[in-house]
């Protein structure tokens, strides 16, 4: 067989992420902190960017913020419009012409690949997307690689901290959904300084269902925390060690004696002699008061939304994005144009170019980050419309995919938009990520049920049951199957065992002996 020279002509599909998607991508999974920090430092390089200056009082009307938005974002307006779709700030549910189209701004980042880059040239430099990271080498911007100290991971806040536990320990989705409300009621010190009837009343849920959530919260990391008072602080810590004993409680309830020194008083109260009464002493002095203070930045900071929920004229709900959480950024085309003009070298010209378009698209990023958080936040609202209007326990089943099919986009696109995304609902401020919820089949083939009504169908099942005819975790099965819930046996024995639940050879040795 000779090897002869010839040309072939192919035609294959490749996926080539440009620097203009790495940069939606980017700024699309950034929190609204994390966000106004990128912009900053954009700003900081760009000499063509401005940041949109607005002093906020707290006392303007909402009128007069729309009016400002419009003035400031002028820029950002042409840039959408030259695209092809408005500037979307608000989505009315009540009127159905005015839901988010299907045609609106749609950036399925994992889908929309390709080379063409903007007007003008190169949208983006690479080593103005990614500072210090050549593309072409796969090196480090001037050889030197960064100190080992910026690679290091952070410390987790306190709040990060109790979510990610909350997350792992809490197997009902509505138990989770109190508990991410309760944390936004811890102070500095970590102390729970809210009202468990006024966490019910905003949630739709019974106070017993608050107060149980609460006490569980109580057996989180680091010890002490959702305490009410300084003695339960305390005694949270001992019974975190195994060391509350009565005589041990009997101190904490009467601190007031040992911060007097009154060693004769305590001895009385608690029931022991003096050394145990110092032992006592000695222990407690070892607890930490304000176990919150032990992470770093230890205070639960209080949340910007990113997205504003309210009722509307009409009935319905109205979905707006929160203006205050998104920067407002201004190319300033005066600047350009007169820079423009003087410019001699070639060097100089391709410089000033590339930062025209840098600047160019990331005011169309900025705006297509705010469209697809609005079009995400909207059909959550939409499809968890019973748990706004009638409590936590009517959250439905809902999972990325049931977002990413109705607005016609990539899952990962609605799991970036759903992470460190919050909005601001009459019933609190919720992480979007919240709203979704596991399922369980129809055995009817109809709508799947959510795992927190099966749960509660369990229940009052076994609540029902007569102490002649108890139920098996296979006779549960078969009337929940009866009533379209297909589910299996050791789901069921699953659930029954998080909601302390005995068996059935325990209950019926229960009610016999009563």
């Amino acid at each position: 067989m000779a090897l002869t020279p010839r040309l072939e002509l192919r035609q294959a599909q490749t996926l080539v992420m440009t620097p203009q998607l790495q940069q939606a991508i980017k700024l699309l999974q950034l929190s609204s902190m994390e966000l106004t920090e990128y912009v900053v430092n954009e700003v900081e390089r760009n000499p063509l960017l401005e940041i949109a200056e607005g002093e906020d009082t707290g006392t303007r009307t909402l009128e007069e913020r729309a009016q400002e938005d419009r003035e400031n974002t002028e820029s950002l307006s042409q840039a959408a419009e030259a695209e092809g779709a408005p500037l979307l700030k608000s989505v009315d549910l009540s009127e159905p012409q005015n839901a988010p189209s299907s045609e609106a701004l749609d950036v399925d980042y994992d889908n929309n690949w390709g080379t063409e880059p903007g007007p003008g040239g190169p949208a983006l430099g690479s080593d103005q997307a990614f500072a210090g990271w050549s593309e072409r080498g796969g090196s480090f911007e001037g050889g030197t690689p960064p100190d080992l100290e910026d690679t290091l991971a952070e410390k987790p806040t306190l709040r990060e901290h109790l979510l990610s536990q909350i997350g792992v320990d809490f197997s009902e989705p509505a138990d989770r959904v109190i508990g991410a409300y309760l944390v936004e009621m811890l102070d500095e010190s970590g102390y729970f300084v809210g009202s468990t009837a006024d966490a019910a009343e905003s949630l739709g849920c019974a106070v017993e269902k608050v107060d149980e959530v609460l006490e569980n919260l109580q057996r989180l990391d680091p010890a002490g925390i959702f305490a009410r008072s300084l003695s339960e602080c305390l005694a949270l810590q001992l019974r975190d060690r195994n060391r509350l004993d009565p005589a041990m409680q009997a101190l904490l309830d009467n601190l007031d004696l040992m911060a007097r020194g009154d060693v004769g008083a305590m001895i009385r109260r608690c029931g022991v002699d003096e050394e145990d009464v110092r032992d006592m002493i000695a222990e407690i002095r070892t607890l930490n008061p304000k176990p919150a203070l032990a992470f770093e930045g230890g205070t639960v900071q209080p949340i910007t939304p990113d997205v504003m929920m309210r009722r509307g004229l009409k009935g319905g709900w109205i979905v707006e994005l929160n203006s205050d959480s998104l920067p407002r950024v201004l190319v300033n085309n005066a600047y350009y144009a007169e820079v423009h003009t003087q410019a001699r070298s070639k060097a100089d010209k391709a410089f000033i170019a590339e930062c025209y378009n840098t600047a160019n698209w990331l005011v169309k990023s900025l705006h297509q980050r705010a469209t697809t958080i609005l079009k995400v936040s909207s059909e959550i609202v939409r499809q968890q419309e019973d748990f706004f209007a009638r409590g936590v326990r009517f959250l439905r089943p809902l999972i990325l995919r049931d977002i990413a099919e109705a607005i016609e986009m990539h899952e990962s696109t609605v799991s970036r938009v759903t992470s460190n995304k919050y909005i601001a609902t009459p019933r609190g401020i919720f992480e979007l990520k919240y709203f979704f919820t596991a399922s369980i089949a129809s055995s009817r083939g109809g709508e799947a049920h959510s795992a927190e009504s099966v749960r509660h169908r369990i229940k009052a099942l076994i609540d029902n049951e007569s102490p002649s005819a108890v139920l098996s975790d296979d006779t549960i099965v078969e009337k929940l199957r009866t009533d379209g819930v297909d589910i299996a046996r050791r789901t069921v024995a699953k659930y029954r065992e998080a909601m302390g639940i005995p068996s059935s050879v325990r209950r019926r040795r229960q009610k016999a002996g009563k």
